[in-house]
């Protein structure tokens, strides 16, 4: 067996994919060849499979560190219905689990071990973990360890103790947005050693870029209006403060629009709730504040709606690429009001360390720029992470001629009258039968709901849609299907097969 189908093997085995996207399989050899690797790849361009697949060849545990604990208990599930052993350990955990979990992973039990910074800077984390049989360890998120990011955390710069510890195991790092003086900074923290890097586009040509400064009243009303142009789709509309997030899902409420809200001040039972009624598509809005989003798994987003200027370009890039991970044409609208620019700059002026105000300021200058500048928002965005575009008009934002007819709201001039709008991608693809993807997607949601588990993690939007166009007959058919490895086509086969198979004998699926 040649190199690439050994690599090609497990990936269709258990992904249920017959190729790599770009780097993934570079990234996937650098770690296999025991080099330190650092890794700056867009949301949604599959960085847990760099991680994910070595650990499945490697021999011993890798050992991923993540902030988000429900981004790790989602990732240990998916690899669990993909037969691969993973665990996670954290404050969630009971001591008794933990202790479990603990015993296991020094018995080589897991192939993937998902722990927080916060459990790595413990002064007893160290022996333990030395028992365990690393193979590598894998750091998410891995901007939070810059003071140049825009979301450090100082438990990060723990991370350093590592290379330490453990001198001889390699050590990847991962991000989807780091400028190239965080990158350097990464690099340093993490004492890398002659580190690969791989650096993926930051271009999404996909992604359309529209820019609105409003008045608050009006601001409502294009959302109102954006809302129904994307009716029967996937939005998420981030919204600045939790006060707001109520407000907006009971405005849209008003309107005949249903919501849903996320924000830190509810339950974790209602938040699990409504994350999972907008992950089923139960409910197609989901209003929330930036907490929502970290790690989600949806594809299919066709709009990402900022109702407040983001801090950072990195925040703003890293919640707006939430849209079209699936590849098909989607927006990233930012409404913006003059009062955002001022409550941005209130706050900065409250930090008391003057480094790190300075490079507060810093950032907002930056966002302004972005918003107030007729220059190309794609052009912008790379050029702020380093990477030189190669065109002068993308024809995918506003600042290049592309508009949306809902930004006409009635009574008022459009923002750009002399552009015209780009056409969007229908959500259904002409392929898909829309009637078969209903009962599909009725048949996920019952079958998640009884495991206790996220719709997406029995099946992705892409895989369900490639279902509906192959229209599978037997196991053999499904697993030619991308997105269904071995272990989902036996635990799921049948059922997916049966709803096929009612729909074809009687034009109806009942689940």
């Amino acid at each position: 067996m040649d190199a690439e189908s050994d690599l090609l093997t497990p990936l269709r085995r258990y992904w249920g994919y017959s190729t790599f996207r770009p780097l993934q399989e570079r990234i996937v050899r650098s770690l296999l060849a025991g080099h330190d690797t650092c890794v700056v790849m867009p949301t949604g361009g599959g960085k847990s499979l760099c991680y994910q697949l070595p650990a499945v060849v490697s021999d011993g545990t890798a050992v991923v560190i993540s902030p988000l604990i429900a981004l790790m208990q989602d990732q240990a599930a998916q690899l669990a219905q993909m037969g691969i052993p993973a665990a996670v350990l954290n404050s969630t955990l009971s001591d008794g689990e933990q202790s479990s979990v603990m015993k296991r992973a020094r018995d080589g039990a897991y192939r993937l071990l998902y722990v927080s910074p916060e459990r790595i800077a413990r002064a007893d984390t160290t022996g333990w973990l030395q028992q365990v049989p690393v193979a590598f360890f894998a750091i998410d998120e891995a901007h939070c360890i810059s003071e140049w990011g825009h979301e450090f955390r100082p438990e990060y710069r723990q991370l350093n103790k590592l290379r330490a510890k453990f001198p001889d195991r390699p050590i990847a790092a991962f991000t989807a947005s780091a400028t190239r003086h965080v990158r350097h900074d990464i690099l340093a923290q993490l004492q890398l050693r002659d580190p690969d890097k791989y650096i993926a586009s930051f271009y999404r040509p996909n992604l359309r870029y529209l820019v609105r400064e409003c008045s608050g009243l009006e601001q409502m009303e294009l959302l109102v209006s954006a809302l129904r142009s994307y009716s029967g789709s996937n939005v998420i509309v981030y919204s600045p403060t939790i006060n707001r997030v109520e407000e907006t899902v009971d405005f849209l409420g008003d309107h005949d629009i249903a919501a849903v809200g996320y924000h830190g001040k509810m339950g974790s039972e209602e938040r699990r709730r409504n994350q999972e009624r907008w992950m089923s598509d139960e409910v197609r809005v989901l209003v929330g504040t930036i907490a929502f989003g970290l790690g989600i798994n949806k594809a299919a987003v066709r709009a990402v709606i900022h109702l407040s200027l983001p801090k950072s370009i990195e925040q703003y890039y890293q919640e707006a690429g939430r849209a079209g991970r699936d590849g098909l044409s989607a927006d990233c609208v930012l409404l913006w009001q003059k009062k955002d620019a001022g409550l941005l700059g209130f706050f900065a002026n409250q930090i008391t360390d003057a480094a790190e105000r300075e490079r507060a300021w810093e950032r907002y200058r930056i966002i302004r720029e972005f918003v107030e500048s007729r220059r190309c928002r794609h052009r912008q965005i790379c050029g702020h992470f380093g990477e030189a575009a190669k065109w002068e008009n993308c024809g995918a934002c506003d600042v290049c001629g592309s508009a949306a007819d809902w930004m006409t709201v009635p009574g008022k001039s459009a923002a750009f009258p002399e552009k015209k709008s780009r056409p969007q991608v229908s959500l259904a693809l002409s392929a898909v039968n829309a009637e078969v993807r209903e009962h599909l997607r009725e048949w996920r949601r019952i079958t998640a709901k009884e495991q206790g588990v996220p719709a997406y993690i029995v099946l992705h939007d892409a895989t369900l849609d490639e279902i509906c166009r192959v229209r599978p007959a037997s196991i053999t058919d499904l697993l030619s299907v991308s997105g269904i490895g071995e272990r989902k086509a036996d635990t799921y086969g049948h059922g997916i097969l049966g709803v096929l198979r009612r729909y074809r004998d009687n034009g109806v699926a009942r689940v």
